[in-house]
């Protein structure tokens, strides 16, 4: 019996993901599970650079505009309805491809979740408000006095995971560090990763093309008519958070695309130094020809 296996592939953000993971599961005749934790909203379909409708069709996927941005959605309830569907998917195949460069979120199914305590909205409401008064530097200060060592370890830059450290400290009243590193819950299949990757320079080009095209396309707009959610947590991202200040008239059109681009660029770093993590990935230049790609993991 073919061990399931699920194939990641991961990359920075422009790297060539959707092409690549469109063209695999053509080529193994399977399905895609998309991992990127952006693309689940439906509200948000410029901005998150969802595959186009032609690309939709070309393969099922999974996890695309599935949920609504009103919606209370963690990383644990995406592992654990990725799973059942990944568990339905492989009654019929063998190989499944998952696609996203949300890191988080491919770990929790590749290799299960830490077990955290449930959160009250209560705790959320209010960490919230005190983020929007006290900034960054409050949630700093906050997580170095509740668990000094995940202050040092964390990236401190990131107020999604200095929330949701906090969420657990207080709610458990444990440092959320002291949750880290429980034995999980092993998986019925196995995951191999393949990792794209490109020339800085041409990244960094990619990006901002790829963010005029966002804004040619209407970003915008859509920004605009989320205006009412915009203290919902999917909405602190970046294309959303920046054309939020220039409606507060806080910076002009030009330097709100200025800063998506720059902050895109960060992100991607910050993906490139999650994703060296995987030892045991699979490594190829984004232009890589797929028949290479397909024939050298049909191999293994």
């Amino acid at each position: 019996m073919l061990t399931k296996t699920l194939i990641y592939i991961a990359g920075p953000t422009g790297v060539g993901k959707t092409k690549t993971s469109i063209a695999l599961a053509k080529a193994f005749n399977t399905e895609i599970i998309s991992c990127d934790s952006r693309q689940f909203y439906k509200e948000m379909k410029i901005g998150s650079a969802i595959p186009t409708n032609e690309e939709l069709s070309a393969v099922k996927h999974h996890f695309i505009q599935s949920k609504s941005i009103i919606d209370s959605y963690t990383v644990a309830d995406f592992e654990k309805e990725a799973i059942e569907t990944i568990e339905n998917i492989f009654k019929e195949k063998n190989i499944i491809i998952m696609v996203g460069g949300s890191g988080m979120y491919a770990d929790a199914v590749m290799f299960g979740m830490d077990k955290f305590p449930e959160i009250t909205q209560d705790t959320r409401d209010q960490l919230l408000v005190f983020y929007e008064t006290h900034g960054l530097k409050g949630l700093h200060e906050l997580l170095r006095e509740k668990d000094p060592k995940y202050y040092t370890q964390v990236d401190i830059n990131n107020p999604a995971r200095l929330l949701r450290s906090l969420e657990v400290s207080i709610a458990s009243n444990k440092p959320y560090s002291s949750f880290l590193g429980q034995e999980r819950e092993p998986r019925s299949f196995i995951s191999k990763m393949i990792i794209l990757h490109c020339p800085r320079i041409s990244l960094y080009e990619k990006i901002n093309n790829r963010v005029d095209q966002m804004i040619e396309s209407g970003l915008e707009n859509e920004a605009r008519s989320l205006i009412p959610f915009k203290k919902n947590s999917a909405l602190r991202t970046i294309g959303y958070k920046e054309l939020f200040s220039y409606f507060n008239k806080d910076c002009t059109l030009d330097e709100a695309v200025k800063e998506i681009k720059k902050n895109t660029r960060r992100f991607a770093k910050r993906q490139i130094t999650w994703f060296k993590k995987y030892d045991n990935a699979l490594c190829f230049p984004a232009n890589t020809p797929i028949n290479e790609i397909y024939e050298l993991l049909k191999s293994k």
